[in-house]
């Protein structure tokens, strides 16, 4: 295990112990080590006071009242080499930050979210009590002993075991997949109302179960949730979206009464048949549209789950022949003040509104054009084009559709590809018209059409020739020559070469 935390965790930590002072890797990333997941951060925790640690650490800062202090170690990766005094090079390299924090206990959380003070604790255990979940409440010491054996070629050595002290059943919790509170649940909840998302958060990220109590615990202070500002909601909520099952996550803070404080526009669908087309109801479609969605990218899968946001206020009607007219456009209007409330930027706002307010775009091989699919592409962006096309498979699959991709959406993916892809274009040249009239002081007409059209001909055959020192003088020898014979001759090989290429296409998306 110890081969998986970075080195310069562990100068930390053993610079803190030689120093007198206990020192532990603790929370989520000791968690993360034992289920043999990479840890996205790793926080460390000691006796020392703030002023202690930046005593060990003379490249150290303190900014903040709740005893972390940043540490700055050098990293392998070199940043620049300057030249010092005596005019030798010496090597700067890159420092990262190392957050080590005092032991700590909390007081009384009168707002819910934050403590209302904060005093240094003299014990780990009083440290670990203040934690979540009891997955979260574990620390690990790095056990450093130098060898007795040294030789007169060889540094000293140093051998490393790690101790995993747990005082609340952590590893137990862990091993049987099981989310429960450290202490009583309700209190961890009056303390961060925030928990009760990131237990959800987790369950959905780590294939876990809440515990019974801690389950009921989140059922019964659920309203505490609206204490909690958007930001932190946000950030909670995009890990479930993101997670492996989000749909999970997603009725979980329905069932729990979490949702009406972070979607609630979400369960006006719950119960709300559709017609003909659909088998399942409105929030149960979006839910599984979000399950089965393709891509793993945050603004399409909130696009999966938000896609019909709109249908239960656009619902004309019931039984088989209900309708949803308009539903798109109204369900982009909704979308937007969802996502503004919970401040995503807008760069991810305007993403998926975009693919909310054109998901029901129409295509059919035998009625729509290459025009139309241009107008679409200019619509939406061709860098945009293959996230509508998954937000259409999300949606057919959470319809029960068993085919994600028919025969429509591969010829749609094909023409696509044949327009944006169109090389067969004299934009792909390295002159224009203007070289022409500039450099061989030609007048404007269809004669300067007629050149270009013959270079590019012969640019489709050797691509080396498309230059522009080449192309000037090829240029040069064509205006003396007979150019309509050579332009007819250009086309052909110009339609040549898009048959070529089309039959191509149509093979790669198996389209006829």
């Amino acid at each position: 295990m110890i081969e998986k935390i970075p080195k310069n965790v562990v100068k930390v930590l053993e610079s803190l112990e030689e120093a007198g002072f206990e020192a532990y890797i603790v929370g989520g990333c000791v968690r993360d080590l034992l289920m043999g997941r990479e840890p996205a951060d790793w926080d460390v925790t000691t006796n020392a006071t703030p002023d202690q640690v930046m005593e060990v650490f003379e490249d150290s800062f303190y900014e903040n009242d709740f005893g972390t202090v940043g540490v700055k170690i050098e990293t392998e990766e070199k940043k620049s080499q300057s030249l010092t005094s005596d005019g030798t090079r010496s090597d700067d390299f890159v420092k990262e930050v190392i957050e080590v924090t005092t032991f700590r206990i909390e007081s009384k959380y009168s707002d819910k979210r934050h403590p209302d003070e904060v005093k240094f604790a003299k014990t780990l255990k009083e440290d670990l009590s203040r934690r979540d979940f009891t997955m979260n409440a574990l620390a690990l010491r790095v056990e450093s002993r130098k060898s007795k054996v040294e030789s007169e070629t060889q540094d000293t050595k140093t051998d490393a075991d790690v101790e995993i002290i747990d005082f609340y059943d952590g590893q137990k919790d862990i091993e049987s997949k099981v989310i429960r509170t450290v202490g009583e649940a309700s209190e961890r909840f009056d303390e961060d109302a925030l928990r009760m998302m990131r237990a959800i958060r987790f369950s959905a990220q780590l294939g876990f179960e809440i515990e019974k109590k801690t389950l009921k615990a989140i059922e019964d202070n659920a309203v505490s949730l609206k204490y909690i500002s958007q930001e932190r909601i946000k950030d909670e909520f995009t890990k479930i979206i993101l997670s492996p099952d989000p749909a999970s996550g997603v009725e979980n803070l329905r069932e729990t009464g979490l949702l009406s404080f972070v979607v609630p526009e979400l369960e006006s669908g719950v119960g709300v048949k559709q017609n003909r087309h659909h088998i399942y109801t409105i929030y149960k479609h979006c839910l599984l549209s979000l399950e089965k969605c393709p891509s793993e990218k945050l603004e399409v899968r909130l696009a999966a789950l938000f896609h019909d946001i709109a249908k239960p206020q656009t619902k004309r009607g019931e039984g088989e022949f209900s309708t949803f007219y308009n539903h798109d456009h109204v369900g982009a209007r909704v979308v937007k003040k969802i996502l503004q409330r919970l401040k995503y930027s807008n760069k991810i706002i305007e993403k998926v509104v975009l693919l909310v307010d054109n998901h029901m775009f129409y295509y059919n091989p035998d009625e729509v054009g290459d025009a139309s699919v241009r107008r679409l592409i200019k619509k939406m962006g061709l860098e945009n084009m293959k996230d509508l096309i998954d937000l259409r498979i999300a949606d057919r699959l959470g319809s029960g559709v068993p085919k994600a991709k028919p025969y429509k959406l591969r010829h749609l993916e094909y023409i696509i590809d044949k327009v944006s892809k169109d090389a067969i274009s004299v934009k792909m040249l390295k002159i224009g018209g203007n070289d022409l009239m500039k450099d061989l002081e030609m007048k404007p007409g269809p004669k300067i059409g007629a050149i270009l059209d013959v270079l590019l001909a012969e640019v489709i055959e050797d691509s080396f020739r498309n230059n522009k020192e080449y192309l000037l003088n090829r240029a040069r020898e064509l205006d003396r020559e007979d150019i309509e014979q050579l332009r007819t001759l250009a086309k052909e090989k110009i339609e040549e070469r898009k048959e070529e290429d089309d039959k191509e296409l149509k093979s790669r998306h198996w389209v006829k």
